[in-house]
């Protein structure tokens, strides 16, 4: 990861900061973006106490203007861009599809599915400017199963998947590497809204019997960021404690 430059969304909190910490202690050239500045300044300060290169980039991943700004800042600041991960998300409306509003099914599109294609439209022209490049869209193990009460976000999830093989299969022969990473649930804070039984009927549902770790998750997309994984591309990576061997 020495000199690498990569740009991590999402990135103040939860999968984002683990992974932002992880590329930062390897060498990479970090962006950390997410629309809460002053927690992403914080990992930033994180990464640079630790011996790393790191700035901040607010941006709104539901807007095109600032998916382009963010690709325009990692450039400019860094001179290329090298690795993206596509982390920013949801969880959304929870209500079955008959109750869901208009406004929470378009909100969780917004920010899950339509940010990820943003992304990479504007990554991908800065990685063809480069030579190379390795792209990683979090996705979810409800990019390949349902959950119910969480239509839009499995919608968003299973087409970030379809998008993900899409993408790889139009840039790889480019040198672009293009792949998603389907975690099952992540102890994060966005599950600290959730109570005990919630939480404990989640754990449940994982024959490892626990949530998983943000670090775990972390080491995943590094490795399909690194060179290591030169032959992985179009590829969607569950890592589920077992939930979808079930």
């Amino acid at each position: 990861m020495k000199d690498k430059v990569v740009i991590i969304t999402g990135a103040a909190s939860g999968i984002g900061e683990a992974t932002a910490l992880l590329f930062g202690r390897e060498g990479a050239k970090v962006v950390v973006s997410d629309i809460n500045s002053e927690v992403g300044e914080e990992v930033v300060k994180r990464i640079k106490k630790s011996g790393g290169t790191a700035s901040f980039f607010k941006a709104d991943v539901a807007s095109a203007a600032e998916n382009k700004a963010l690709v325009d800042f990692a450039v400019k600041n860094y001179g290329k861009l090298d690795i993206a991960v596509n982390n920013a998300g949801i969880g959304g409306e929870a209500n079955k599809i008959g109750d869901m509003s208009l406004e929470g099914w378009h909100r969780v599109i917004d920010i899950n599915l339509h940010s990820i294609f943003y992304g990479m439209k504007y990554q991908i022209a800065a990685m063809l400017k480069n030579g190379q490049g390795s792209i990683i869209n979090i996705s979810s193990i409800l990019g390949s199963v349902g959950f119910e009460g969480s239509a839009g976000y499995v919608a968003a999830k299973h087409a970030a998947v379809g998008l993900t093989r899409n993408a790889a299969i139009e840039y790889s022969s480019q040198n672009i590497r293009i792949n998603a990473v389907g975690p099952a649930f992540i102890d994060t804070p966005l599950l600290d809204q959730l109570d005990e039984d919630i939480k404990k009927h989640l754990i449940s549902l994982h024959p490892i019997g626990r949530l998983g770790r943000s670090n775990e998750v972390a080491e995943l997309i590094l490795w399909l960021g690194s060179d290591k994984a030169s032959f992985a591309t179009g590829a969607y990576y569950p890592i589920d404690g077992g939930y979808l061997a079930r």
